[in-house]
């Protein structure tokens, strides 16, 4: 059965759908900007009892990759894509990307560093632990720890002065940074070493919209094949 959104709507709002699931990293990182906004949508969730969702989102979408959002006769993939979109087709009071185009793109870079130097690498190791084999699980949780100990360093001295990832305001980027930095904490623990990125995480985990994300996936944690820590 579908999940619908029970945000708020706006007048002559357009019926939108989001095909993911709730315990996705990209996902999340989508429904984080329609909350932020209260942007109404049908959340097409996958899972055994609703296969039609997945049979629709794979003929729309053949190259297996969610979210996808359906916006009427328009489909949109990559989540970086679907929030700029969103921000140009269904806009909020929250402006997720800044009109300056050069601020506009520092947010880009970090959007893309998020999800390329720490949500990728945390998904080559949950990928090796996902095998079943114990030498591919070492060398996952190997490779990540290295890669991440690299971004969780560059993040640190990044963050000194700012609030969120790209200064005072609540950005794109902090759509990527949210589960991106919950999964890896998971993964590789960011320690007291990185004080300024520790309380970073923990203001994104404070942020409404993320709250809220992280509470609808609370019952699929026991999925994380590298433990899931009730401490979040």
């Amino acid at each position: 059965m579908a999940m619908t959104n029970q945000a708020p709507t706006r007048p002559n709002a357009s019926a939108l759908a989001l095909y993911g699931h709730p315990f996705s990293s990209y996902t999340q990182k989508v429904l984080i900007a329609l909350y932020e906004n209260h942007t109404p949508f049908d959340f097409r969730v996958f899972g055994p009892d609703t296969p039609q969702h997945a049979a629709e989102w794979l003929r729309r979408w053949p190259l297996r990759k969610f979210p996808l959002l359906v916006d009427g006769a328009r489909d949109v993939a990559e989540t970086s894509i679907i929030i700029e979109y969103l921000q140009l087709r269904h806009p909020g009071p929250v402006r997720l990307l800044p009109a300056d185009a050069m601020d506009a793109l520092d947010v880009r870079f970090l959007d893309r560093f998020f999800d390329l130097h720490v949500m990728n690498v945390v998904q080559h190791a949950v990928n090796g632990a996902l095998t079943g084999d114990a030498v591919k699980r070492r060398d996952g949780l190997v490779f990540a720890e290295e890669k991440l100990t690299w971004a969780y360093a560059w993040l640190e001295q990044h963050l000194v002065g700012r609030t969120w990832s790209s200064g005072a305001d609540f950005t794109l980027a902090d759509c990527a940074a949210a589960p991106s930095l919950f999964y890896a904490d998971w993964t590789h623990r960011i320690s007291d070493a990185y004080p300024l990125l520790r309380a970073y995480r923990a203001r994104l985990l404070a942020r409404p919209s993320f709250a809220r994300a992280v509470e609808e996936a609370r019952s699929f944690r026991p999925l994380f094949p590298l433990g899931a820590p009730d401490r979040d």
